[in-house]
């Protein structure tokens, strides 16, 4: 058989197929390509559905979180993927999406900033647009609520701050946690940043309520004010 002959996933040992590889070994034995194979099914005439996920995963440089930013268009544009197929990648890419952020939210007490990050990032470290949040904690710093305060353009978002503290005294919580996208992905904070970090902490000060910390969420890191001595 020549070298780059076409070799059919029927063809292979019950060990190779990756549903079968699944079944006998565990998903985590399974590499991102054979899982995206089991998702998409088949392949095409000269290509094996394994072999079309690993041509589909380095286009995106064999990140996950690449590949979950591709419109069905874009996965449509590879020989092989129809809508179905698209919607598919599509829809478990964004279910392991969903899941990371319940994973974080069922953390019991908020004692770090990477916490915070954990349970942000998946929200809104990877959206197009600034958005800007509020993370509610009662007294023993376990999460109340989380809520989205204002979603603006790439420039920047508008922040009223009546709005933070009337919805913090209607949960009773007694300490907040500031949180916005950076789509530019810089970790640096602006002096618009610096500006309203300060205006809330009064605010929050006569209230007896505490801002505790402000963090600047990217797709890959983040920016706390406290760990970095703005605060």
């Amino acid at each position: 058989m020549a070298e780059n002959s076409f070799f059919p996933i029927t063809n292979w040992s019950e060990d190779d197929k990756p549903r079968e590889k699944l079944m006998l070994k565990g998903k985590s034995a399974l590499s991102d390509a054979e899982l995206i194979a089991i998702l998409i099914g088949s392949g095409t005439r000269n290509e094996s559905a394994v072999d079309l996920s690993k041509r589909i995963l380095g286009s995106v440089g064999h990140n996950l979180n690449a590949l979950g930013k591709l419109s069905i268009s874009q996965l449509m544009n590879f020989k092989g993927i129809g809508e179905a197929k698209a919607i598919s990648i599509i829809a478990a890419l964004e279910l392991g999406r969903r899941r990371r952020a319940e994973d974080a939210v069922e953390l019991i007490k908020i004692t770090s900033s990477r916490m915070i990050f954990e349970i942000m990032q998946p929200i809104i470290g990877e959206l197009p647009h600034e958005e800007f949040w509020i993370v509610y904690l009662n007294n023993s710093n376990k999460i109340i609520s989380k809520s989205q305060l204002s979603k603006g353009g790439i420039t920047g978002t508008l922040v009223d701050v009546r709005l933070v503290f009337k919805t913090a005294l209607e949960m009773g919580a007694t300490g907040l946690i500031l949180c916005h996208n950076h789509p530019s992905g810089t970790l640096i904070p602006s002096e618009a940043d610096k500006h309203i970090t300060k205006k809330l902490r009064l605010a929050g000060d006569s209230l007896e309520i505490k801002v505790l910390d402000h963090l600047i969420v990217t797709e890959m890191n983040y920016f706390s004010f406290v760990d970095e001595g703005i605060f």
